[in-house]
């Protein structure tokens, strides 16, 4: 029998910390899901799988400045 290849795309494997930077920056999902290559889902996936709001990672910004 013949190895079956894995079907789909690999794992983007994204830094919570590289999202959370680009969201910070541009206060923006679409325009932060462009700069790191990826979906908007993918990033509020992210986000909800460690406990986050988009919320809280755009308003902690404006908090420190």
């Amino acid at each position: 029998m013949a190895k079956m290849n894995r079907l789909g795309r690999k794992p983007l494997n994204i830094s919570l910390k590289n999202i959370c930077e680009a969201l910070q920056a541009h206060r923006n999902v679409v325009v932060a899901a462009q700069e790191l290559n990826c979906s908007q889902g993918y990033i509020f996936n992210v986000l909800k799988a460690n406990g986050l709001k988009l919320k809280d990672i755009i308003n902690k910004r404006t908090q420190h400045s």
